[in-house]
Order: C-alpha cells, then sequence, then structure tokens
C-alpha cells in the first residue's frame, strides 16, 4: 500500500502546476491530495441548488477531516461564500454587511442562502409568466416566425403579388 500511495503521490505531484504543488506538498496520501485539490477548486455549479451545493461541500470537509485534515467554521463560510456564482454577488454582500462571518454557522449561512435561492426562483417564475401572456398575444400575428413559416409567408405574398399583377393587366386591355 506505501508503495502505491507513493507512486500515486508522484503522478499527482508531476501533473500539477507550482501553486497546487505547494498546497498539496504536505499531504500525506494520494486520497488526501485528491480531496485538498477538490476542495480548493470547489465551486457551486450552474445546475446545483444551493442544497446539493452544501452537500456536496460537507462531503469534501468530512472526508478531509477523516485525515486529520479540518478548517475551522470561518474559513468553511468563506469558502461558500467565494464559490458561489456572480447572480448572488447582491446577497453575499449583504451578507457580508449584516453579518460576523467570524461567529456566523454554517447552517446559518445555508439558510440564508437557501432563502434567497427560493426567492429568486419565485421571482424567476412571475417574470416567466408575464412573458408568456405577452407571447400568446403576440403570437396571433408572428405565428409564422418559425423557417417553414417564413417560407410559406414568402410564398403567400409572392401570390398575392401576382395576383395583382395579373389584375393590373386585365384593367390595362
Amino acid at each position: 500500500m506505501f508503495q502505491l500511495n507513493s507512486k500515486a503521490k508522484h503522478a499527482l505531484f508531476c501533473a500539477l502546476g507550482p501553486n497546487e504543488f505547494n498546497r498539496i506538498f504536505s499531504c500525506d496520501s494520494a486520497k488526501e491530495i485528491m480531496l485538498v485539490h477538490e476542495y480548493e477548486l470547489f465551486m457551486m455549479h450552474d445546475n446545483e441548488n444551493a442544497s446539493e451545493m452544501f452537500t456536496h461541500f460537507t462531503t469534501i470537509i468530512n472526508s478531509l477531516k477523516n485525515l486529520d485534515k479540518s478548517h475551522p467554521n470561518q474559513e468553511r463560510v468563506r469558502k461558500i461564500l467565494r464559490c458561489l456564482p456572480k447572480t448572488w454577488t447582491p446577497k453575499l454582500t449583504v451578507i457580508e454587511e449584516a453579518k460576523n462571518l467570524t461567529t456566523l454557522p454554517l447552517e446559518q449561512l445555508l439558510d440564508s442562502l437557501m432563502t434567497h435561492e427560493t426567492t429568486m426562483k419565485n421571482h424567476e417564475c412571475v417574470h416567466t409568466k408575464k412573458k408568456k401572456t405577452i407571447a400568446l398575444r403576440a403570437s396571433k400575428e408572428e405565428s409564422e416566425s418559425d423557417e417553414d413559416g417564413d417560407m410559406t409567408l414568402i410564398i403567400s405574398q409572392f401570390k398575392k403579388f401576382l395576383k395583382s399583377q395579373k389584375g393590373e393587366k386585365a384593367f390595362k386591355k
């Protein structure tokens, strides 16, 4: 096991850049290197909600804790705040200004983020419903906006043009 761990560590050391190497050099095992690397690069994905992101983060933290790598609560709170997408910037600003990040429990941060997420989703639903009703009103006039519809519209206008040309010829005779 020791030899396999050494080979895995060596492969990881060779694969990482100098900045990452300095962060993981003191790790004892390849698993610890991978977990530290995962912790360092942790970000909330676009398809994740706050609860899923928190579960993923907690899994990494617990795995590191099992390897005697623990992070204080303050560092975890700051890490969560840094990993959120740019759309959360206004909420992050409010949290940073209103709360003491050194004493803020991670669970309270999660509650705040989940509340904000629910508010954002409700706000999106209201705007989506308004857009749909506007689209339905406009759809009667613009029902042929797809490619087949465009072609149909051009053909019908061309037929009208030809009929009008025939009518003009009849009046000229």
